[in-house]
């Protein structure tokens, strides 16, 4: 099924690029906006219907008093993922909207982190064809040592557009 999705057209004006250069530029595009992801250097890595996938580099500008991501900006990491995977699969007459952000916090973080949201092809039909809707969306976030120092629940709403 065929839908208009902007976000999409965004992302596919620069498919051309090399992969580094075209995460460079879709991040800084992203960045300017939204204010406090550009804030945060998110990096978008990888970007499909199915898979969204977003990293940070333990940096000053988002650490907190113990040298490791804060923890806002693991809950940013997250819902970034979360919601570009919602988002990239919304129609444009829908807006997407968080309406369940939980984040456990098992452990401290080592180093840069990276969040990995995936949709179902059950979960893109849903997102895709009803006017109003929830899904639960799954995350994986992990640190350098490949461990998960939290876990997320994500639970993203569409509505039309007003």
């Amino acid at each position: 099924m065929s839908f208009s999705n902007n976000l999409n057209r965004v992302i596919s004006r620069f498919a051309f690029l090399p992969p580094a250069l075209r995460v460079t530029v879709i991040s800084r595009i992203f960045g300017r906006v939204v204010p406090l992801v550009g804030t945060a250097s998110l990096r978008y890595e990888e970007l499909t219907p199915e898979r969204v996938v977003v990293s940070i580099r333990n940096r000053r500008p988002v650490q907190n008093h113990i040298n490791g991501v804060h923890a806002a900006a693991m809950a940013l990491l997250a819902e970034t993922a979360t919601g570009f995977a919602v988002g990239m699969n919304l129609p444009d007459d829908k807006l997407p909207l968080i309406k369940t952000l939980k984040v456990d916090y098992l452990k401290r973080t080592r180093g840069d982190m990276r969040a990995v949201a995936t949709l179902t092809k059950e979960q893109m039909q849903l997102i895709r064809t009803t006017p109003k809707g929830e899904t639960l969306v799954p995350v994986l976030v992990t640190d350098e040592s490949g461990e998960e120092p939290i876990r997320c629940e994500m639970l993203w709403a569409w509505v039309p557009k007003k």
